[in-house]
């Protein structure tokens, strides 16, 4: 494949680099509805139930909605308007912030990593790095002339609700509520602006395989217009229908470490529409590169030994990145 975007290309099929084989194609009508998917109100004044709530959704799901979670609607419809008037862009426009390199912190690309993949994935995205923001924001496109200020805003409310989710989530383990954030220290931030265009044959291809997320936390923001998240719950894959003013939260491999394999790091993949274009844009914290990782003493004493074994997140992610993203579950590299 030409390495190139692909959104504001027509395309009348699936190139053929982009077929997956049979055994591996989302089986779209075998997908169930996900009716019963925990949506928790962050506004809600009973801590306690706060906290249990939080901690019943990351123990049986891995992942939960979140609505009353102050930020702001207008700011994230913003966000929203924003990001699709970037992939609006010609492509020749696109193209000058086109890179390959996973290592920069600020770059167009397609797929997953397409300098090692044998099968591409039916998505641009644009990958920037947002903290600290007077580090990065000057590298960000300046084209949409708002762009820059709609997505530092809409940045450090994220930062302020992950952080606050972070809380709670420590709190459910019974610890001390800083506990999780003194684990991950001083946290980055990035963000992936998705773009999944039309696609002429979706049943053939995804806009991302099955995979869990390296990180700490992912905050997701959904178009409300064209559903494509599912979930894989109990061997079944379950579609989760997006939901007015709501982020989906999803916890990333290294609060699955932490809990001590309480929680869980959820499978989930991105499926694509014949007839939209879909687009989200998923916020992630990532504990400091020299963060070691390891479960609290509480969640690892009496029969429950540790499940796995200390790590860096710079060893982890080094080793998340030099895989496949379909590969099994990163975090059994590291098991005791």
């Amino acid at each position: 494949m030409e390495t190139k975007v692909i959104s504001g290309v027509v395309f009348s099929r699936l190139p053929s680099s982009y077929i997956r084989p049979e055994s591996d194609r989302p089986r779209l009508s075998e997908v169930l509805e996900c009716n019963d998917v925990p949506v928790i109100d962050l506004g809600c004044k009973d801590r306690g139930l706060l906290v249990k709530q939080i901690g019943d959704a990351c123990r049986e799901y891995g992942f939960f909605q979140v609505i009353n979670h102050g930020v702001p609607k207008e700011l994230a419809d913003s966000m929203v308007k924003v990001a699709h008037e970037f992939f609006s862009l010609s492509v020749e426009e696109k193209m000058k912030l086109y890179s390959d390199d996973p290592t920069k912190t600020m770059r167009l690309s397609t797929s997953f990593n397409v300098r090692k993949e044998t099968i591409h994935n039916w998505r641009d995205y644009l990958r920037l790095h947002c903290y600290p923001l007077e580090k990065y924001a000057p590298e960000w496109p300046s084209n949409p002339s708002s762009f820059r200020d709609i997505v530092s805003a809409y940045c450090i409310e994220v930062r302020a609700l992950g952080f606050r989710l972070q809380e709670a989530i420590s709190e459910s383990l019974g610890l001390q509520k800083d506990n999780l954030k003194d684990v991950l220290g001083e946290q980055g931030q990035h963000m992936a602006i998705n773009y999944y265009p039309a696609c002429p044959e979706p049943d053939l291809t995804y806009g991302l395989p099955a995979h869990t997320d390296p990180n700490a936390l992912t905050i997701l923001l959904q178009d409300l217009q064209v559903a494509g998240l599912q979930v894989l719950k109990d061997g079944k894959w379950l579609a989760i229908k997006p939901q007015p003013d709501a982020f989906v939260i999803n916890l990333g491999d290294q609060i699955q470490a932490f809990s001590n394999g309480k929680y869980r790091s959820v499978w989930h993949r991105a499926v694509v529409n014949a007839n939209r274009a879909r687009l989200s844009v998923a916020s992630f914290l990532c504990p400091c590169d020299s963060a070691n990782i390891s479960a609290p003493k509480e969640l690892t004493t009496g029969d429950d030994q540790a499940v796995y074994t200390d790590f860096t997140y710079a060893e982890y992610y080094k080793k998340f990145w030099s895989r496949n993203l379909d590969q099994e579950h990163c975090l059994e590299l590291f098991k005791n």
